[in-house]
């Protein structure tokens, strides 16, 4: 009953304050839709309606229930879709004291006291052309902000700061995160540069090379095939936890790949296999 009397005082509202109309509207699980007849909505005109909605709200304005007969010119009046064609009997109106009456038969308050608080949680691009406006209302209101409340605290918690400093702290640790990953990348081709050179120094060498490095990457077997080389070496290099899925990459002398490729990816997850040129 919050969510559809809330639409009600939302959409006539919305229509008397900016002239947008409401063409439908979603009573969802977690919020509620109201889809406007208008391309776009201003963060300013959100925040207006916002204010006067829940002025109507504590102004404990009654919201009545009333039915008329069909040839009621009073009908005429009110805002509706109209009546389907195969109506039958009385007309049931929902009339917000001097604000709205509206055709509807749904269930809704008495009071929009009642609906405690509205809060308008943003608008998103609709279909159409529209805009679809997202509300709350009355004690969806007030578990969204317990959730929040709940989500703050864990943030407090583990940033080590007040609420009012998590988003900055959440920037600084992005950054470090992306100056750790660059850097760490840096030492992985580093590092697969330096595998290649001390296989090819090696004069004991074999033809054949396998590797595995749980935190590598297609990056780093590529930079150790190209460097080793694939006319005369056969490579067989993974990357990636050994309990989950990884990469793998198959390189060296056509007839080797041609004959060990398809054995080998029977077992792979993920793999690359390459001849030589």
């Amino acid at each position: 009953m919050q969510q559809h009397s809330g639409q009600h005082l939302i959409t006539a509202l919305a229509d008397q304050m900016f002239g947008f109309k409401t063409t439908s509207w979603e009573l969802g699980h977690q919020r509620t839709l109201i889809e406007l007849d208008t391309p776009s909505v201003t963060a300013e005109q959100v925040a207006a309606l916002e204010k006067n909605v829940n002025e109507k709200i504590r102004a404990h304005i009654p919201v009545v229930v009333k039915e008329h007969s069909e040839d009621d010119p009073e009908i005429e009046t009110v805002r509706s879709r109209g009546l389907p064609d195969d109506h039958t009997g009385p007309v049931r109106i929902i009339s917000i004291e001097g604000i709205d009456d509206n055709m509807c038969c749904g269930t809704h308050v008495s009071n929009l006291s009642d609906l405690q608080v509205i809060k308008i949680l943003g608008t998103e691009k609709g279909k159409k052309n529209k805009t679809n406006l997202v509300f709350l209302a009355g004690n969806r209101v007030l578990k969204s902000v317990e959730r929040s409340h709940s989500t703050e605290k864990a943030l407090t918690s583990l940033l080590k700061n007040g609420a009012d400093e998590h988003v900055e702290a959440v920037k600084r640790l992005q950054n470090s995160v992306k100056l750790l990953q660059k850097n760490n990348l840096n030492l992985l081709r580093d590092l697969a540069v330096l595998t290649a050179q001390n296989f090819k120094s090696n004069p004991g060498r074999g033809r054949v090379f396998v590797l595995h490095r749980k935190d590598g990457d297609s990056e780093f077997m590529n930079i150790i095939a190209n460097e080793i080389g694939t006319e005369d070496t056969l490579l067989f290099l993974t990357v990636g936890d050994e309990k989950a899925a990884g990469l793998f990459l198959l390189a060296g002398p056509s007839e080797a790949v041609e004959k060990l490729g398809p054995r080998v990816a029977e077992h792979g997850v993920a793999s690359k296999a390459r001849r030589p040129g």
